[in-house]
Parts: C-alpha cells; sequence; structure tokens
C-alpha cells in the first residue's frame, strides 16, 4: 500500500452536521446531578448561572440522540477538519504484529490537540448569549490554550486557573493562552476564597484539577457576565466531541476496516468518549459484524479511578461548588502524583462513562508513568509524531494489545485516538531522557482513607 492511502481524510461536506448524545441510546441512563445544596436531581435552569444555556440544556438532555452543529461552528471546524485517520505501519513493524493499528489525529488541530472541539461551541453559545467574559481551569494547558483561542474568535475575555504544577512544568502552554488573549493564574491562587482556604491548609500544595474548577466556579459566580466552561467530564462536553469518532467511522469505512478494539486515553472523558460513543453505539444496537467491539479507556497508575476508585455521589471539584455527580471517583480531594500527564490527574470520570463502566460496556487498565513514556518514544521513531504526555497512554494500551494479538497470531483492528502532541511538552520528555521520571502508585488503604473523608453523599 503506499503511502497516499495511509492517511484517510473527509471532504469539506463529509464533516458532520450532528453530535452525537450516547444518553438517549444507553440501556441504563446515567443517574441524576444534584444539586448541591438541596440534593435534589438538577433541573438545567439549576446550570445557567455557571454555563451558557445551551450547554446546560444538552447537558442534561436524555432524549434527542441527535444534536445539530451550529453552522457557524462547522464552519470554524472545517479550518482543521476532517482530522487524518492513519494506518500505522510503522508501529506495527516495530512490534512485529499482525494487528491493523490505526490512530485518528487530532494533534493537527491549530492548538495541537482534541480540545478545540468543544472550545469552539462553548465560546460560541456564550457569545450568542451575550457573555462578556469565560473562565475555565487546565491541567497540561492543552483545554486552556484551546478556550484562549476560542475566546478570541468570539472577542470574550478568558481567565484560566492553570494547575500550579504544570504552570511551573509547562511553561510555554501558558504562554499560547496568553499569546491569545487569557490572563493565567497559577492554582491554587489567593484570588478566590477557595484558593485561599487550600493554601492556607496546605501552603506548599501544587494543585489539581479539582482545585482549579473550584476556583474557576468562584469566579464565573462572582464577576458579572461570566461563565464558567468546561473542558472535559461533563456530557456536553463528550457530545461536542464525538466529531472525532463520527469521522473516523467513515474513514473506517474508507479502509475497508471495523474497529476490534478502540482505544483513547482518559482524565474526565471527553477524547475517550469522542472516539468510542459514535462506534458504541452499534454495540449497545447490536448490530451484527460491530456488536464485539471493545472500549477501553487508559489512565494513569497514579490516579486510577476507573480502575481502583468507586462508584458514589461526588463533588467534580475540591471546594464542592459544582453539583454532586454520579461517578467512580477517588474521592473530591484526592491529591494526585505530579505526573508530566497533567491533564489525567483527575478525581473522576464524567457520568456517562461510570454508567457504561458499570454496565459493562467498556474496560480501563492503568498505565505506569514509565510505560507511557516507553511508547510514546516507540511512536515517535516508529511515526515522526512525538505525542503528548496524555496521548502516550493511549499508546501503551495500544501496544499492549497489539503484543497479545502478536502472541495469539490474531489479526485484529485496533483504532486509538492521538488526541495531541507533545512538541510543548518536551522538559517531560527530556527529563525521561535523563532517568529523572518514576511511577507513583497510592495504597489501598491511602484510596480507602481518601474516599472515606470526602463521601458527601452515597447513591
Amino acid at each position: 500500500m503506499s503511502d497516499k492511502r495511509k492517511r484517510y481524510l473527509l471532504d469539506e461536506e463529509e464533516i458532520p452536521r450532528f453530535w452525537y448524545n450516547i444518553q438517549a441510546d444507553m440501556p441504563n441512563k446515567p443517574q441524576p446531578p444534584l444539586n448541591p445544596r438541596t440534593k435534589a436531581p438538577l433541573s438545567p435552569e439549576d446550570l445557567y448561572p455557571i454555563f451558557s444555556k445551551e450547554c446546560s440544556n444538552q447537558e442534561l438532555n436524555q432524549t434527542d440522540a441527535w444534536i445539530e452543529i451550529p453552522e457557524e461552528v462547522r464552519e470554524k471546524y472545517k479550518y482543521y477538519r476532517s482530522t487524518p485517520l492513519v494506518r500505522a505501519y510503522g508501529l506495527e513493524k516495530a512490534l512485529g504484529t499482525p494487528a491493523h493499528i490505526y490512530f485518528k489525529n487530532e494533534s493537527v488541530s491549530p492548538m495541537g490537540s482534541h480540545k478545540l472541539n468543544s472550545a469552539i461551541p462553548q465560546a460560541f453559545y456564550c457569545k450568542q448569549e451575550g457573555v462578556t467574559n469565560i473562565t475555565t481551569e487546565t491541567g497540561a494547558g492543552q483545554w486552556g490554550a484551546s478556550l484562549s483561542y476560542a475566546a478570541s474568535m468570539y472577542g470574550l475575555e478568558a481567565a484560566v486557573y492553570q494547575v500550579k504544577v504544570s504552570y511551573e512544568q509547562k511553561p510555554y502552554r501558558r504562554s499560547m493562552m496568553q499569546t491569545f488573549g487569557a490572563t493565567v493564574t497559577a492554582s491554587p491562587s489567593m484570588s478566590t476564597r477557595a484558593g485561599k482556604d487550600i493554601i492556607t491548609r496546605n501552603p506548599n500544595y501544587q494543585g489539581s484539577l479539582g482545585t482549579a474548577i473550584s476556583e474557576a466556579v468562584e469566579l464565573a459566580t462572582t464577576t458579572p457576565n461570566c461563565k464558567y466552561c468546561l473542558g472535559s467530564v461533563l456530557n456536553h462536553v463528550a457530545l461536542h466531541q464525538t466529531v472525532i469518532g463520527l469521522e473516523a467511522e467513515k474513514q473506517m469505512e474508507m479502509a475497508g476496516e471495523y474497529p476490534d478494539v478502540v482505544i483513547a486515553c482518559f482524565g474526565g472523558g471527553s477524547n475517550f468518549g469522542g472516539i468510542s460513543f459514535p462506534f458504541m453505539r452499534h454495540k449497545i444496537a447490536g448490530e451484527p459484524g460491530k456488536e464485539h467491539t471493545r472500549f477501553v479507556a487508559a489512565e494513569p497508575s497514579s490516579c486510577p479511578k476507573l480502575t481502583r476508585g468507586v462508584f458514589r455521589y461526588d463533588y467534580g471539584d475540591e471546594a464542592g461548588y459544582t453539583p454532586l455527580l454520579p461517578m467512580f471517583t477517588l474521592g473530591h480531594n484526592f491529591s494526585p502524583a505530579n505526573i508530566h500527564a497533567g491533564g489525567l490527574r483527575y478525581h473522576g470520570a464524567g457520568v456517562i462513562v461510570s454508567q457504561l463502566l458499570k454496565d459493562g460496556l467498556m474496560e480501563a487498565v492503568d498505565i505506569p508513568q514509565l510505560e507511557s513514556f516507553d511508547a510514546g518514544m516507540l511512536f515517535a521513531r516508529a511515526e515522526g509524531i512525538i505525542p503528548a504526555p496524555e496521548s502516550a497512554h493511549a499508546i501503551a494500551a495500544t501496544i499492549r494489545e497489539a503484543l497479545k494479538a502478536k502472541e495469539t497470531g490474531e489479526e485484529k483492528v485496533i483504532l486509538f485516538n492521538l488526541s495531541g502532541h507533545g512538541l510543548v511538552d518536551m522538559s517531560a520528555y527530556d527529563k525521561y531522557l535523563s532517568g529523572d521520571l518514576q511511577n507513583y502508585s497510592i495504597s489501598d488503604e491511602e484510596l480507602a482513607g481518601n474516599i472515606a473523608e470526602t463521601d458527601p453523599l452515597q447513591p
């Protein structure tokens, strides 16, 4: 097969016109999020003070399987979509596997990751509503950079709270946000009540996504004409990301194959849901030839909510400002290790993914930090793309599957999402190459103690 046939692209008219809402097709709907004050099930109106109205409505929509992409958003998507589907011949050869490996290359977006797929519609809906300011949190900075860029598209002021350890580890992502006009603050900070309280308890705390969410939500609710935007976890974010899987479906048809396994890294669930939910609808429907596909979420061993967490209601942030979400969690005050995959350092899983995991429609694996960098290095040398540390977890899970196929001689088809490039993460690769990285783990006793401390309400 020639190099030209290794990359499958859609023409402009084939870019999806609708997002796919898996909630409508799930055999067991997710349990409702709860109002943190009344403990009653949320209504969209409860979310209006925090999010745009359209995102609030999408969040709780369990009836409409297809939600139209606004034409203005679709026009913005055309700047960089479709993204390529690539047959990874180099990786296959390096592994000596009979498996056929494909990856959806989201690293080609202007911000170098999949995050722009949700940043654009969230900024668009805020602008439509007359909002002037938006705020958010970010870990590694892929989401913060994407929302900063989207805000600049629509003339919005953006304020980003970046987890302190990532703020220090990844200065160039901070610079990217500032290039697009955003104000970037290391979290926890002294600029919010939540941040002050956390610093008072632990002056040397390096932060978490839960902490940064608390600060951003507080800013949104105390600043006139300001809304909060989120880069993962919630249903409307995964909804927007389904452009990835919907394109991949058409591109796999062009390649003449259908995946036996779909893999993505996992922090809160947006990129996993984005690539997997469109394929999963066929499994849910029991369609012949498509009902066998496995869906694998690859999370870091240091933050193992899917593989070692418990399912219960918990807050989405550290201060307890957000709704109570029914999810697999390590406890909302869980302090993750300072791994370099900053986008995966989140204590809980989105409610859709949590329900799908409970129902056995997907599975999860945890990947040690050094294994993820080993995989990232092998992929870079085989395919010429340096992956983000987050994406390297998906590559590591893919390698595990490909080596299993090598043992059994099975010619399985593996599809994974390359959710971002690592060109702004080279300090992490420097540490890996110099032998300064290590694996992190947490004991069962520590996990149990943390969950018991932060158990506001069990389902």
